[in-house]
């Protein structure tokens, strides 16, 4: 890999150290966030980046969850050596988290009975002794350790079941979000988060807020200022209507960040086409738009395979009377144009982002560390040495938080207690 191609491994390594964390915000991670309207065809648009059907499918809103998806291109051996050595550091991390603790512990979780385990079990051996070849392509999640999935529908069923497992299975949200590796020599290097699709009405389980609470989920990601922000919208409604670019706006105002993805190019009606909004001459956005035609409803029940989906795409440009001929926007057109611009956009974005975020992790480490020291050291070894140390945490934290609250304390001591609390709870 070269030093451009080594950027976004280095920022989906961070994004799976502190996901694994719980912090997946706090450093604002540079990033591709990928909102739009309900059944606007975001996740069709990333089914058609990966080139595998993988996501689930059905009505109303099917994206309860942030997913937070990672690809890694295995025919370039040094990002595919990047891609495992980033899962092995994830994997301890979420074995170590309290998060990880409750998934294993929720003993009253059917789907992670006995009989499951036993299972996974019996697939992570499998797996192991698999012998990969150069045109393998899987997935891993962040929640299963060491495990491979190599059907991409046990990758959709595992979605189904872990989002199930917060949000119940009766339509309900959670932003919590899923973390998925997909590793293929068929995709560029990239680092998205699906959001659930902007609704207005709440049925099932959901709350009557809905839209607010999809709202202020969707504000939580592109309030980032190194998010790259995917708006996807129909190209058979109107613009201006668009959830997507009303929520740009918002966050976005002049556009800076944001890449417009046009979706059913196919289902504009006869003599009609999106020429102007691609040409960036409707709703002007500095990185413009594309225009892309995903599987219909019919290619999706006759289970159409994603590539030979994506052929009809290319057919319909090559032959449609105005995208065929205006030269103009040849690379504002089909889904491999739009994974190539977003890949540049991306890397070239992280290169700029790196120096802050050098800066910020290296002020992060430094305030750790003082922390670590106004606590004191940790003797590890007998259960003395434990106790002793307890002992010693108990002092400073309750002399720390009697200091906060007398208003004698300063910021570092607030967030010592908070530390100390943390390791306190470590220790119990």
């Amino acid at each position: 890999m070269t030093g451009m191609d080594q950027l976004i491994p280095i920022a989906s390594k961070l994004q799976d150290v502190l996901g694994a964390l719980g912090q997946t915000t706090e450093l604002d991670l540079p990033q591709i966030v990928v909102v739009g309207g309900q059944s606007s065809g975001k996740s069709s648009v990333l089914e058609s980046i990966v080139g595998r059907s993988f996501l689930p499918r059905g009505h109303g809103i099917v994206t309860r969850r942030p997913l937070v998806l990672q690809l890694y291109n295995t025919s370039d051996p040094g990002a595919a050596a990047a891609g495992a050595d980033q899962q092995n550091d994830s994997d301890n991390s979420y074995k170590n988290s309290e998060e990880n603790d409750d998934y294993n512990n929720n003993d009253d979780d059917s789907l992670y009975s006995d009989a499951n385990a036993h299972d996974e079990a019996h697939n992570n051996i499998n797996n192991k002794n698999r012998q990969l070849s150069a045109t393998e392509e899987w997935g891993e999640f962040l929640h299963q350790p060491g495990r491979k999935f190599y059907d991409f529908g046990e990758i959709r069923d595992e979605i189904v079941r872990d989002t199930n497992r917060l949000t119940g299975s009766n339509k309900g949200i959670n932003p919590t979000p899923i973390h998925l590796k997909i590793y293929s020599p068929r995709v560029l290097a990239l680092t998205m988060v699906d959001l659930p699709g902007i609704a207005k009405v709440a049925v099932g389980d959901q709350p009557e807020d809905i839209e607010r609470q999809l709202r202020d989920m969707c504000e939580q990601y592109i309030s980032n200022p190194n998010a790259i922000i995917l708006a996807v919208t129909s190209a058979n409604t109107d613009l201006a209507n668009s959830d997507a670019l009303k929520l740009v706006k918002e966050m976005d105002p002049m556009g800076e960040r944001t890449l417009g993805v046009l979706t059913k190019l196919d289902l504009m009606d006869p003599g009609t086409d999106a020429s102007d909004i691609l040409l960036n001459k409707v709703i002007p956005l500095r990185k413009g738009y594309i225009g892309v035609v995903n599987r219909g409803q019919l290619d999706v029940e006759s289970d159409l395979c994603i590539r030979d989906g994506l052929e009809k795409e290319k057919h319909f440009f090559r032959n449609h009377p105005t995208y065929g001929r205006d030269r103009s926007m040849v690379g504002r057109l089909g889904t491999d144009n739009l994974a190539k611009q977003l890949n540049s956009i991306l890397m070239h974005h992280i290169r700029d982002c790196l120096p802050d975020l050098k800066t910020r992790i290296a002020n992060m480490t430094h305030d750790v560390q003082m922390e670590l020291e106004d606590l004191g050291t940790c003797d590890s070894g007998s259960r003395a040495n434990l106790s002793g140390s307890l002992l010693a945490l108990l002092s400073r934290f309750t002399t720390n938080f009697t200091s906060t609250i007398e208003g004698r304390g300063n910021v570092t001591n607030g967030q010592s207690s908070s530390s100390s609390a943390r390791d306190l709870n470590g220790m119990a």
